[in-house]
């Protein structure tokens, strides 16, 4: 029997009204649907499309890099965990630093990790194009990019269902393709298909090739591996299942999509047969070459073109879904153009939809054939982000709050800021000039919205008191 002292639970709304917001978004997603919009995000063959750039970084141990990944992120996302169930809203890092710390410092962790989503949907379309263009030799990639734009647009137009369907549909065609590749590389491996290749345990840990150096290089590789999971909190407004729905979907998301990638980089690291590294020929399509090798020609196209539109469509829609989550937030609360806040019929950010869907489509004709440049500036917005989340974690519960609960509130967002500044520490130049110049114009934007009146007012929305907290009368730590 429920202890009749206990505060009722809050209503979804109500938890809305507390933070001085009402329900304006479609909440329709299930705890599921915020997993498999995790998942897709991620793509569960990820590792694919960048087999051999990690295979020779990692001097063959690639699901080593990704057991270091997991290890790694598991703190940024305990922390985004924490956050979102103590401050359910859409605005990712942008409304947990906002009220976790200040609201300054919010708009700059926004203001960051806008960089990377807005940059993500063009990534993923350029990296798409190229491969279309691998496809179909001579055709423009512009013009690939400019389609993948068009679809994506239309999909988030149509709702959040529209999404909710296409990303299980993206999901299940992922999942059937790693069951093959797992089928394929077992019969390969126990049918000797390839000569040399066995499965041992040297691709998950080979003492006589793990350094120091080769750890800190993998690390590296790894944390940006897994971004993707963090767009999940974009979809707190919009889901069912209360207040730790995004905190549990992104905590499950991240161990199941590392077990995808161990499992398939182990299987492809057996087939690769003890070979030292792939050439700069190879490099790029040495998944691809090893399906090719275990089975035929024709497994191995299916394989490209499921990878081409699992990039291109479901994680590219997953990304323009939770940039325009992220721009509404930040309008909602002056801190960006009042129109991107507007809502639709259908329930949806639809201006900020088209907006991110214009600066895709603007960005692809620049950038295209400059996936590096591109990968810099987003693993910059996503890492100054992630730093200032994990101040936000100590900040909202050990000083605020008054927490007692050191391992999560404490120990788990330092050791997770070491990590994520190691790793920003390393990162190439141009990731860091490109990201400072945005950071300044960030300062700048900043100054104009602060000269002009526009600071927003961050109630924390944080009582255990409901009616505290409907009646604004909740007094502050």
């Amino acid at each position: 029997m429920a202890n009749p002292a206990s505060p009722p639970e809050l209503s979804a709304q109500q938890q809305l009204e507390a933070f001085g917001y009402k329900q304006e978004l479609k909440r329709s997603v299930s705890t599921t649907d915020l997993l498999v919009y995790g998942l897709v995000f991620m793509v569960p063959i990820a590792p694919w499309a960048i087999f051999g750039v990690v295979y020779n970084a990692a001097g063959g141990m690639v699901p080593l890099v990704y057991v270091i990944g997991l290890v790694a992120m598991i703190f940024t996302a305990l922390a985004y965990q924490q956050m979102a169930k103590s401050i359910p809203l859409a605005g990712s890092v942008f409304s947990y630093v906002g009220r976790g710390i200040h609201p300054t410092a919010g708009f700059f962790a926004g203001w960051a990790i806008l960089l990377d989503y807005l940059l993500v949907p063009t990534l993923l379309y350029v990296f798409a194009a190229e491969s279309m263009v691998g496809i179909f030799p001579d055709s423009p990639r512009w013009l690939w990019a400019l389609i993948f734009v068009a679809v994506n647009t239309v999909v988030n137009l149509l709702g959040i269902s529209s999404i909710k369907r296409m990303n299980r549909v993206f999901l299940a065609i992922e999942l059937i393709f790693v069951v093959i590749f797992i089928v394929i590389a077992v019969n390969a491996l126990a049918g000797h298909t390839v000569p040399g290749a066995e499965l041992t345990m040297n691709p998950i840990w080979d003492a006589s090739k793990v350094t120091g150096p080769l750890i800190a290089s993998a690390l590296s590789i790894a944390v940006l591996s897994f971004l993707g999971f963090d767009g999940i909190s974009t979809m707190s407004e919009e889901a069912t299942g209360g207040r730790n729905a995004a905190g549990r979907a992104m905590i499950l998301a991240l161990f199941l999509v590392a077990f995808l990638f161990i499992v398939q980089t182990w299987l492809a690291s057996a087939l690769a047969a003890g070979r030292p590294s792939f050439n700069d020929d190879e490099v790029g399509n040495a998944f691809f070459t090893i399906v090719e090798a275990a089975s035929n020609s024709g497994w191995m196209t299916a394989f490209f073109v499921v990878n081409v539109l699992a990039i291109g469509v479901a994680n590219a829609m997953a990304a323009q879904a939770a940039t325009s989550r992220l721009l509404y937030s930040m309008s909602r609360d002056r801190q960006l153009p009042k129109f991107l806040s507007r809502i639709d019929a259908r329930q949806v950010p639809r201006n900020a939809i088209i907006m991110v869907s214009a600066i895709s489509a603007i960005l692809v004709l620049f950038f295209v054939g400059q996936i590096d440049v591109i990968s810099a500036l987003v693993n910059f917005g996503a890492l100054f982000g992630f730093l200032l989340l994990h101040v936000s974690v100590i900040v909202h519960y050990v000083v605020r709050k008054k927490s007692k609960n050191y391992l999560l509130h404490l120990a788990v967002p330092i050791l997770g800021f070491l990590i994520i500044g190691y790793v920003l520490l390393n990162a190439a130049p141009e990731a860091k000039i490109g990201g400072a110049i945005w950071l300044v114009v960030g300062a700048a934007v900043f100054a104009y919205y602060k000269f002009t009146g526009r600071t927003p007012d961050l109630s924390d929305g944080s009582s255990d008191d409901p009616e505290l907290v409907m009646s604004g009368k909740e007094s502050q730590p």
